[in-house]
This record gives structure tokens, sequence and C-alpha cells, in this order.
């Protein structure tokens, strides 16, 4: 039998499936072979040779593949349609070839598949191919290049910056993307103006709203009305003066859908509407496309098969009519600038298979597959049909003019199924607008008075009819990026790859660079200082267009046209010398730079005039920009007889890093350490080098409410320094202490004849200081009766107990599981249906429902719920 390779045992799975017992399908879980990670694994000097090592996990995953061509001297490689999959079938034709399992009478052949269906894995086998060498060379040049940067840029870093983790050539022009967008944020000034809008009513008493445009005979800008002095004018003359309508004028206009999804839309799009992260995303679609269920999902391709096209109209006529379908198909052309990494567009496989068809239970995979279905079918439906209104009212004079704005839908096309998303955009034209007609005298509505009191009477002026109300705004800095945004600005920029966006924004942050809060990346402190730093000592190798430029250049490659090894030869010669140039530095050398980069951020102007560079704590001592393993900081150049510190972010920066007060002597600081915020009382000293403090309360991912960074008092930050608490003595003996920890609060006890404390996790964090001797010894005592148990609770209590069973005996409850309420009778434990509340069901529902499962299951049920009954009891033979 041939032996098939793939990457994964669930794609194995699936081909197996459809290729029958005549082949044997094994799994190479991922890549066989990588560089290791020591000097020389790349070698500048033996023309750019690479030393490569078969990892200890994928050993045996070589040995089974050797195993199996014992038996049948033919190879079929049918590992993913792109650079990486490319790259694994060469990896494992390289390993294998040295293991003397490939000779020279082996059949090796390579061949891919776009979906993996029965259809497309049938055709992939009648149509095999050779492993595509320029393909292959891209990825040896991809992985060179990263190599080089990362083992040689990354010491630089650990020498020069402490605290500093790595730098790549694509994850440090990311970086650079988010702390720039930070820098522009914070440099932002912002510029007030003012608009006016009035709410008008038709003859026929229907309120609409309509915005100020022309004031004394001059059309307004956005900023020309820049103070309350000229919006309380233009409040006055608009509602002093009698209204009529000028003009209606309604233009037909029309929507398209968007083209289909390519990795970096799609990234996009699960990012908007749900959250999700490039990870994450490229995750859940990794599994949908190993079960069968959509196309390729790595791809810059946006176009599609012709049969998908036909399947995809001819599913539109049979769910929405035959209007949907447009007279013929839409062509949609690829954007992508290598034909070798443009496949088709991500896709359903069966287009009338919808979310509600699939055979998944993961959460994030129905929502992405659902996405991809909608935004499949849409792109092959009619255009969307609209109706633009335009409406302006003014004065006899002309001298005020307002405009309405609004539209209607004639025929939704498309939108029926689906609409994408949009990055901080808001459209008023959405509106829709009453009847109007040209000429009619329009009359002051409805009180815009609740809309004055809530912008308040400093950003808000409103006429004596109510009507007319003048709105203070202040122009906003840039967003910062959300991972959707990230992922669109690097594909503007030409940086980076579809299979990269998601590990490279993955690893910026696992390296403490950014933080993602509210889905908005912040970069944090030592990301700002490893980018300034690049900045300064290798702009080139973070600038967009080098690093565009090469993303070109190894298309090139993948393309045949360019060679490899030149283009590492070019890039090494001009690097190697950065490298050297910059290892010459002293750290005092490198900071005074990056101390001057940062200057205006670091040491902005008081207000008071004085000089911002002198400490504020001792009044004699240079600030100067130092660096410590968990990133950069400010301090004081008098160190140690002055320890004044505060964070890059500057004086008085909103949260972290901050003195709360004093108490019996010592200041209290706000703290950010390589956990999130602490408090701390006073600060190390050559005789006290571990001064008390003390993490903030958490409540899952986030902060206990009240007690966050920029909440918390002097008089929390005590209590929470009073930890650990001791609670008293055991009646056994040991004390018992309560504390918050890294998990959450907990208590905890050591008896003298126990080798390790015994530790109980509290419900609740305030618990930490309110429980009580009783219910600590009772927590103790469950936890060391039920080691095995997570946390200290009991026996799970009834939600209501419904007494015996009429026919078998035995109690017959309600109780609260994992997935919902359910009904318990001995072994059977039947869920309740989603409309039935527990205090509704009766003895005779429960009756029912009990029967219900008992028939379900048969003993096959039974035997799926030993383990668990098992599991229950072993804790009491261990207790006894």
């Amino acid at each position: 039998m041939p032996v098939v390779v793939v990457e994964s045992p669930a794609k194995a799975k699936t081909i197996n499936k459809y290729l029958g017992p005549d082949y044997t399908v094994l799994a190479s879980y991922g890549h066989v072979r990588d560089l290791p990670a020591k000097d020389g694994s790349v070698d500048p000097d033996a023309d750019f040779g690479m030393t490569w090592e078969v990892a200890n996990d994928s050993r045996k995953h070589v040995k089974a593949i050797a195993d199996a061509l014992k038996d049948d001297n033919a190879l079929i490689l049918a590992t993913d349609p792109d650079r990486e999959g490319e790259a694994i079938s060469w990896h494992l034709q390289e390993a294998l070839t040295k293991r003397r399992s490939i000779k020279k009478d082996t059949a090796v052949s390579r061949v891919t598949f776009n979906a993996i269906t029965k259809e497309a894995v049938t055709e992939a086998m009648r149509n095999p191919r050779e492993v595509d060498m320029p393909l292959v060379e891209a990825y040896l040049a991809r992985r060179a290049l990263d190599y080089l940067v990362g083992f040689n840029l990354s010491p630089v870093l650990w020498r020069k910056l402490p605290g500093a983790r790595s730098a790549g050539r694509v994850q440090s022009v990311c970086l650079r993307l988010i702390v720039e967008r930070e820098m522009e944020i914070e440099a932002f000034n912002p510029q007030e103006y003012w608009s006016v809008r009035a709410q008008l009513a038709t003859p026929r008493g229907q309120d609409f709203e309509a915005r100020l445009t022309v004031m004394g005979g001059d059309k307004l800008d956005k900023y020309s009305l820049k103070n309350s002095t000229s919006a309380e004018m233009a409040v006055q003359a608009v509602a002093s003066r009698k209204l009529k309508v000028l003009s209606v004028e309604a233009k037909p206009a029309a929507r398209n859908p968007s083209a289909p999804f390519m990795t970096s839309t799609l990234q996009q799009e699960a990012s908007r509407k749900f959250g999700m992260g490039a990870r994450q995303t490229m995750n859940a679609a990794q599994r949908l496309y190993e079960a069968g269920y959509i196309t390729y999902m790595r791809t810059d391709g946006i176009d599609m098969a012709p049969e998908a096209v036909q399947a995809a109209r001819a599913e539109i006529e049979k769910r929405y009519g035959a209007e949907y379908v447009p007279s013929s198909p839409r062509i949609y052309k690829n954007k992508a600038k290598n034909a070798q990494e443009a496949h088709e567009c991500i896709r359903p496989t069966d287009m009338g298979r919808d979310a509600k068809a699939l055979k998944v239970t993961d959460d994030d995979q129905r929502k992405l597959y659902d996405l991809i279905w909608k935004r499949t079918l849409s792109c092959q439906m009619e255009g969307a049909r609209l109706e633009r209104t335009t409406v302006d009212i003014g004065s006899d004079d002309q001298q005020v003019v307002l405009r309405a704005t609004g539209q209607v839908v004639l025929f939704d096309g498309f939108m029926r199924v689906y609409e994408e998303g949009r990055d901080d955009v808001s459209d008023e034209d959405d509106k829709r607008l009453p009847q109007i007609m040209e000429g009619e005298a329009l009359k002051f509505a409805s009180s815009l008075a609740a809309q004055a009191e809530k912008a308040g009477k400093e950003a808000s002026v409103l006429s004596d009819n109510g009507a007319v109300l003048a709105l203070q705004h202040h122009t906003q800095p840039p967003p910062r990026y959300t991972e959707a945004t990230l992922v669109k600005r690097m594909e503007e920029l030409g940086i980076g790859r579809p299979s990269t966006y998601a590990s490279v924004i993955t690893t910026i942050q696992d390296r403490e660079y950014v933080r993602k809060d509210k889905n908005r990346l912040f970069p944090e402190d030592k990301g700002r200082i490893v980018t300034i730093f690049l900045l300064n000592f290798f702009r080139k190798y973070v600038g967009y267009e080098f690093t565009a430029n090469l993303e070109e250049e190894l298309d090139d490659v993948s393309a045949g046209e360019r060679d490899y090894k030149d283009l590492l030869g070019r890039f090494w010669r001009d690097f190697s010398a950065a490298i050297a140039e910059t290892s010459e530095l002293r750290i005092t050398e490198v900071l005074d730079v990056l101390d001057a980069a940062l200057a205006p951020q670091l040491y902005p102007p008081r207000e008071d005039g004085t000089d911002p560079r002198t400490c504020p704590k001792c009044g004699q001592g240079q600030l100067h920009l130092k660096t410590s393993r968990t990133g950069g900081f400010v301090g004081c150049g008098n160190y140690p007889e002055c320890n004044y510190t505060r964070p890059i972010s500057g004086e008085g920066a909103e949260g972290y890093e901050r003195v709360l007060g004093e108490d019996d002597g010592d200041e209290i600081h706000l703290k950010s350490g390589r956990f999130g915020p602490y408090v701390q009382r006073g600060e190390a000293t050559p005789e006290n080098k571990k001064p008390p403090r003390s993490s903030l309360p958490k409540q899952g991912k986030d902060f206990l409410p009240g007690w966050g960074p920029n909440e918390i008092t002097l008089e929390q930050a005590l209590t929470l320094l009073t930890l650990p608490r001791d609670i008293g003595q055991h009646p056994d003996g040991g004390a018992i202490q309560s504390n918050l920890g890294r998990f959450g609060p907990y208590i905890a006890h050591q008896l003298p004849d126990e080798e390790k404390p015994v530790y109980v996790n509290l419900k609740e964090t305030l618990d930490v200081f309110e429980i009580g001797m009783n219910r600590a010894v009772e927590m103790l005592a469950e936890k060391r009766a039920n080691p095995g148990r997570r946390g200290s609770r009991a026996a799970a209590k009834p939600l209501k107990e419904l007494g015996e069973h009429p026919e078998g005996g035995g109690a017959v409850n309600i109780m609260d599981g994992r997935y919902g309420p359910y009904v318990k009778w001995e072994k059977v434990n039947a869920t309740l249906p989603k409309d039935v509340e527990p205090k509704d069901v009766t003895m005779e529902m429960a009756v029912e429902l009990i029967a219900e499962k008992s028939s379900k299951g048969g003993k096959k049920k039974a035997a799926a719920k030993k383990p668990a009954a098992k599991k229950k009891a072993a804790p009491k033979k261990a207790a006894s």
C-alpha cells in the first residue's frame, strides 16, 4: 500500500476515509526538522549552509513512516498546499533519504488539494508532481533570515537592554506600528469644535433631525464653530427663523457584496464580529479544514472555483429566490503579489451545509464556519438597491441652511445574508427619513433638553424652544490597533504574509511587549524601549519599506525568479556590519541615546515651569532613563541616596506607579511589576531589600470592582498590606493564614506531621479579610478528607428535592451541572429542557425525563458513567 503523509492526525483520519484500505495514511505532526537554537545553525561563511535536526518528538513519527515504507516502496507527500506545506514535504523527503528509507527505486510524489473532500483528494491523486523547489527555497530563505536576525540581534538586546527578550525580522516591525500609534495618541492635541442640530416636524407630525450646514450665508466646515460663543450665536440664528424645505433630492444607490475571505480578511472580520484573536481564528479554521468543511485557510487568493460558484448560485436561488441571483456570476480577481501563494478563497466545501448542519460542538468553529458560509453565499448574490435622500431646509433669506440625510433599502440583496463589519466608523446616512415635500413649512419639534442635560452645561447650548442644540466635540486621536486593524495595516504595507500574521501578533504579546485590553493593543514599557532602541541603532531593519521590499524579493524566489543565496548574501553583508558596530557600545551610551530620543515623552514641561528633569522627591538629582528586567523606567541620578522612580509613561500617569499616601512614616506606593500592579510599603533599601508588598485582588481576568489600579485608595492598600493574615491557631497545631495568590484567594495550614501545607481556594476574594476560625477549620478538614477534589466545596446541594422515585426507590433531585440543571436519580442524569425552570419540575415530569434518558442510553450510557462513579468513591477509600 502506498504511504501517504499529511501533517495532522485529524487530516489523516479524514483522508483515510476517502482513500480506503488501499493506502496507509500517516501524520508527520507538523515540521519534522528545525534549526537548533544555537550558534552556527546557519553559517554565512559556508554559503549559508543550514544544519537541521529532527526534533525528539518527531523521531517516532519519522520512524513510523520509515517502517511503513518497508512494506510498500511508494511515498506520497500530501502536506498543505502552501510554502510551509511544501517545506514539510521537503524535510520529510530529506530526513527519510538520510535514514535510507527512500531508496533509488522508491517512487516519491507530491500531491496537493485545496479542500479535504473526496473529489479534491481523488483528483489530486490523479495529478502527482515533484516537490516545488523554488517554493522550498523561499521557505529556506525566510527561515535563514529569521534565524540570522533573531540569533544575532536578540543577544544585543539582552546585553544592552536588560529585560528585552527578543527581536525578529517581522515581529519588530509589527511592534513598531503599535508603539508609534501610541506615541501619536500621546502627542495628539485635541481641537475643540461645535455642531448644531435641530429637531423638526413635518406638517404630518413626523419628527426628524437636521444639522446646520450654512450660517450667515457661508458654508460651514467641521471647525467653523470653534467655541461656545459662536455655537450660541448659531443656535439663536436657527431658533429665531421660520424654516421651510428648500430642496429634496433622492438618488438611487447600490451596494455590492464584499469579496470572499482570504486569510487576512477572515482574521479581520472574526476580530470585528466576535473579538477573536488571529491565533484563535486560525486554530478554529484549521480544525474546520481538517474536518473537510472549508477549503485551505492560508491563502492570499479571492477567486473561487467555477463549480463552487455554480453551487453557491444554486443554493442562493433555493434558499432566497431567483431575484437574489445576479444574471452572471461575480468574478473576483486575486490581489496576491505572488501567484505561488494564491490558492482559492476560503469557502465551504458544501454550499448547502449551513452552520446548523455542522457536526461540531466547538463554539469558535461553529461561529467561524457561519461567517465563512454567509460571506461566500453573499459574494455571489445580487447587490442591494438603495435610495439616498438629501433634504435642505432653510430660512427665506437662506442665511441659515440645515441638511438631513437618510436612505431607504429598496431591495436588500446580499444584505439579507451578510454585511461586512467596520472599524471605528459611524455612518449617519443609514437613518430613515419621513416623507418630506419641497416647499412645505416645518415646525420645531420635541425638546432636545434631555440630550443637553446628558452632555452637561459646559458642553452644550440649548435654544429657548428646546428644539435647537449645539454640542461640543473634540477631535479624537487615531484609535489603538485591534488585531483586525493591525493585520489590515500590515497587509497594506506588505509586511508579513497570511501564514505569519497570527504567529507574529501572538509573539509580541507572549514577549510582554504588548498587552491586549478590551480588544485593543497597548505597548508595554519594554516594548517601547525595544522599539526606540531598534529605530536608533537598526532603523533600516525595522523600516516598513525595507521589510516590504524583502517580502517581494522572497516572493520572487518562490516564483523561481531570484537566487535565494544571493538574497541572503546581500542582506547579511550590511546586517552583520550593523551588529558589529552596535556590539561595541556601552550600556550607558545606549541609554543616553534612548534618553534623548524619548525626552519629549519622558520629561514633558511642568505646569510650574521647573526643570522637568529635576527629581521631584529630592529636588537635587537629575532624572535618567534606566532599564530593568521588567522594562524601562525613569529614576533619580542620586540613587541610592534617593530611590525615586516612575514609569516611562510620565509623571502622574493614570493608574500605575504612584504614591497613595503615608502610614506610620512610610510612603505607600502603587507599582507595576512582572505579574501586574501591586502595593508596597516604603522603598527597597540595602537594609530592607524586600519591603512588604501585595498584589491587587482579581476577580477572574479583571480586577475586583473598586480595587483596580485607577481606583485603589490608601485605606485599601493598607488592608492588602496586612496579608498574609493570621486567622488563628488550628486545634491540632500550626497557624492558619489567608492570602492572595497568583491563582486567587486561599487559606493555608500545615500540621506538624505534614510534609507541605494544605491550600484551600476561597470563593470570594474579600473572604481573605473576613473568614473566621470555625469556617477555616471546616474547609481544611473537608480538603484533607477529599484531597483529590478541586477547591474546598462540600458535596453539591440539590436545587430541589423531589422525594423517592415512585417505582424504583431512591432520591430524585434537581442538581446544578456544568451544562445546566438536570434530574438525578441513582446513576441516571437527565438534562432539563431549556424552557423548564428547576422550581417548576414535578415528580411526574422527572420520572418521565429519567425514563426517556434510560431508554436512550441503555447499557452504553451506563458504562460511560462508571468511571465518574468510581472517581467519587476513590477519595472516601483514601480517607478511610
